[in-house]
């Protein structure tokens, strides 16, 4: 945790923390008013919803209320958000009947090694006397690290209670391209982990179709896999149950680990972001057992990289096919 109350011009706060968990995580946290309530604000503290329009021009609008039974009404309006990199939201708030302030926030969400994510808020004020007027009056310095101490000790207990991993990436290409990417056979050489190649891949794109490949690893080691595709709705859904195979199409074991679940189900959502692509990955076993959803909710770690791997193969590829073109 770092935070600073000088800038240029004397008329900022910034609190920074460096969270264990992925960046996809920490913004639902934030974005997501019913995970907010359990950690927006310092130790002690309850908020109140009133509203929340997560979207530019929306205004979010609460109640905190103090451990002494103050209460603190708040409201912010959106005024940029980019997804899973930056919010910014004019804020005006104080206590109840008392003084208060205003002032410009923005929230940058960063990926840093280890798949953690560094969080970052930066308040600027409109007078260096106001700044300094926040830091006293609301011991705002000391609330903004306890803050985000909240937020690091409540998103473990939001991994545990989804039972689902979630990963994001934007693309610089139209949803269009990207979704041909995802589902015609000609296009999916990028499929699997980083260093793998594909040497075999069949698909039946339709409810109840299967997609069948053969990953390659480097040293030569045959790794089979398929789909069974639940749902399609071009371009912006695409719902299939992932697992473990064999040459013949049968399903198996993962090679590596005895008790990863058999069947993962896996939804893949394709949201346009002006000329980029955001695609967002929530994978969760099906049917697990006690000892496979263990295994799968302590992996987290190794499917960012998994995961990561395999978009950053999709993203070269992507770029590849454009410059081509």
């Amino acid at each position: 945790m770092t935070t600073e109350n000088t800038s240029s011009a004397d008329r900022e706060i910034i609190i920074s923390r460096v969270l264990h968990a992925p960046r996809e995580l920490v913004w639902q946290a934030w974005t997501d008013p019913k995970h907010v309530i359990h950690w927006w604000g310092p130790r002690g503290f309850t908020n109140t919803t009133k509203r929340h329009e997560f979207r530019v021009g929306g205004v979010w609008e609460h109640v905190m209320h103090g451990p002494d039974g103050a209460n603190y009404p708040n409201k912010s309006t959106f005024k940029e958000i980019v997804p899973l990199e930056r919010i910014t939201f004019l804020h005006g708030g104080g206590r109840e009947e008392g003084p208060g302030a205003t002032f410009t926030a923005t929230w940058t969400f960063e990926t840093v090694e280890g798949g953690k994510t560094k969080l970052t808020g930066r308040m600027v004020f409109p007078t260096s006397e106001a700044r300094d007027f926040v830091a006293r009056e609301f011991g705002a310095i000391e609330g903004g690290k306890q803050t985000l101490e909240r937020l690091g000790e409540y998103l473990p207990k939001m991994t545990a209670a989804a039972g689902e991993f979630v990963i994001s990436r934007i693309f610089s290409a139209p949803r269009e391209l990207v979704w041909q990417c995802w589902t015609d056979v000609k296009h999916m050489q990028w499929w699997g982990p980083k260093g793998v190649t594909i040497s075999h891949a069949k698909i039946d794109f339709r409810p109840g179709g299967i997609f069948h490949y053969c990953m390659r690893t480097p040293d030569g080691q045959a790794m089979w896999g398929k789909w069974v595709i639940r749902e399609i709705a071009a371009p912006q859904r695409l719902v299939f149950v992932n697992s473990f195979s064999d040459e013949a199409g049968g399903l198996t074991r993962h090679p590596g680990a005895a008790d990863w679940p058999l069947e993962m189900l896996s939804t893949i959502t394709f949201a346009e972001q002006g000329k980029q692509t955001l695609v967002t990955i929530r994978w969760q076993p099906i049917n697990a057992t006690a000892a496979e959803q263990k295994t799968f909710d302590e992996g987290h770690a190794s499917m960012n990289q998994g995961w990561g791997g395999s978009l950053e193969q999709l993203a070269s590829y992507l770029v590849t096919i454009q410059k081509n073109a």
